[in-house]
């Protein structure tokens, strides 16, 4: 177990970074409970010249953390409903971002490394329906992804075989015009 820090964020490009989290470990600390999450979707969001960028039109305060280190949680409020969870990459100043859109729940392992239940298949499918279930909210934003702040990113070694891994448009960005067309979207 290797959790990923600032140097992994900021080691290449957003869209390369956005492939590289398939199959990586999303851990979540709450309440002295820790629950564990393989990583299966994710966009990528590559700096100011990106029209579906939230950095595209410049700094704001609600972007403010896309600017800042690699490694930190940029976390925002969306249709009045929905909070969406993203990592920030690349140097600072270049704003940057990786949207986690979904994930499958992890077994929890006992003692002699063996699961304690079978690995439940529960998907979570939509970036929406990922911070509801993990309790994710603005508190998190800007604050750096690791074990002292409850909500960190782990590589434990898991490799996913390229022929699982596909490329796509990302969702919900027609505005984006040709940007709209980008394959920034991977997913298992």
């Amino acid at each position: 177990m290797k959790v990923l820090t600032k140097k992994f964020f900021e080691s290449a490009n957003t869209v390369l970074l956005a492939r590289r989290l398939l199959g990586k470990f999303l851990v979540c600390r709450r309440r002295g409970k820790t629950s564990v999450y393989i990583i299966t979707e994710v966009e990528a969001y590559d700096g100011p010249r990106d029209k579906a960028s939230h950095a595209h039109r410049g700094k704001t305060a609600r972007n403010a953390p896309m600017f800042g280190e690699a490694g930190h949680w940029y976390v925002y409020f969306v249709y009045g409903t929905h909070w969406m969870l993203n990592i920030v990459t690349g140097p600072k100043d270049y704003p940057a971002a990786i949207l986690i859109r979904g994930a499958s729940k992890f077994p929890e392992i006992g003692s002699l490394g063996i699961p304690r239940y079978p690995i439940s298949g529960k998907l979570i499918s939509g970036p929406g329906r990922l911070t509801r279930a993990l309790h994710i909210n603005k508190k998190l934003n800007n604050m750096p992804a690791t074990m002292r702040g409850g909500l960190w990113i782990e590589d434990r070694g898991a490799r996913i075989p390229k022929k699982l891994i596909k490329r796509a448009p990302r969702i919900g960005i027609s505005y984006a015009q040709e940007w709209a067309k980008k394959p920034y979207r991977f997913y298992i």
